[in-house]
């Protein structure tokens, strides 16, 4: 397998981006497993996604956040952080990042895409510290949202694959204490959640995995997934709108014949391709695009 260096500033468009932070200045909650640098682990078989370069990135030791912000005569207040996906072992951060908040720049939202920990073994809840990290990007974003002109009350997650489970394990477990990260009063519950093509839902069962059993905390949910995804399977949208609707969470889920799995928001001919366009209809039908204050905590 070929590898190279990562040089993002020279392989992703250029946004409005401002400074990254670092989730974990004074260092990680616990020692990193990762040997050498960030790298790009793409080779020629992958490299190329619906006729586009595809970046990723793997060793992620120091996991940070990216701030995106729209133009500011259009920015509405709302906002989502994004968790590009990659099996916990890479993140797909332009398909899945980047070009995600390009899109949410377009609806005027602000786009903060994390850069959490991998490759990792296992995760929540044998490895908390894909969670940890998730809670501590929201946490900081709450804590600049004055800054980034943010609406801290509309302010939700978007996740692919990997990443939709990460953002469905913060949803359910936003208040999760960890032993060695020091307490917070600083909320890290999402007010929705996009999950897109999500992996990691469902249990041996034929249920939704314990693990992510939706309770009071999960916010309104927005499903999306393809009946052909041989990765992450069907099953697993099926599985978690089953329980969301159990759980009397607002939720909306849309299955499509054909789409495979990682196909992030570039166009291609099937009809999955304009799932963009349902989100935003969904994202002003729970008021987080329009009328601010109706989605939030009951």
């Amino acid at each position: 397998m070929r590898c190279v260096v990562l040089a993002l500033f020279l392989t992703v468009p250029a946004l409005a981006q401002q400074p990254t932070l670092l989730l974990w200045p004074n260092g990680n909650p616990e020692p990193s497993k990762v040997v050498g640098p960030e790298i790009d682990p793409s080779t020629d078989a992958n490299r190329i996604v619906s006729g586009k370069l595809t970046v990723r990135v793997t060793n992620v030791s120091k996991p940070s956040l990216a701030v995106y912000s729209p133009e500011p005569a259009n920015n509405n207040g709302a906002a989502a952080l994004v968790f590009p996906g990659g099996s916990y072992i890479r993140l797909s951060y332009n398909l899945e990042g980047t070009e995600v908040c390009d899109w949410l720049n377009s609806l005027g939202m602000t786009c903060v895409l994390v850069k959490y920990r991998v490759p990792e073994e296992g995760h929540y809840p044998e490895n908390v510290e894909d969670l940890e990290d998730a809670q501590q990007a929201m946490r900081l974003t709450r804590a600049h949202a004055s800054e980034w002109h943010i609406d801290p009350n509309r302010l939700g997650v978007i996740g692919f694959s990997a990443g939709a489970h990460l953002a469905a394990i913060l949803s359910t477990h936003p208040d999760f204490q960890g032993k060695t990260v020091p307490a917070s009063t600083i909320d890290a519950r999402p007010n929705f959640q996009m999950i897109i093509y999500p992996g990691w839902l469902s249990g041996s069962d034929g249920k939704v995995n314990p693990a992510l059993l939706p309770n009071q905390q999960t916010p309104p949910t927005f499903l999306l997934q393809a009946e052909n995804d041989y990765t992450a399977h069907v099953e697993n949208s099926l599985v978690y709108f089953q329980a969301l609707k159990d759980a009397k969470i607002p939720a909306e889920l849309h299955l499509f014949t054909q789409g495979g799995h990682g196909f992030g928001l570039r166009p291609t001919e099937l009809p999955i391709s304009h799932w963009p366009a349902l989100a935003e209809t969904w994202l002003h039908t729970i008021h987080i695009l329009g009328p601010a204050g109706a989605v939030g905590r009951p």
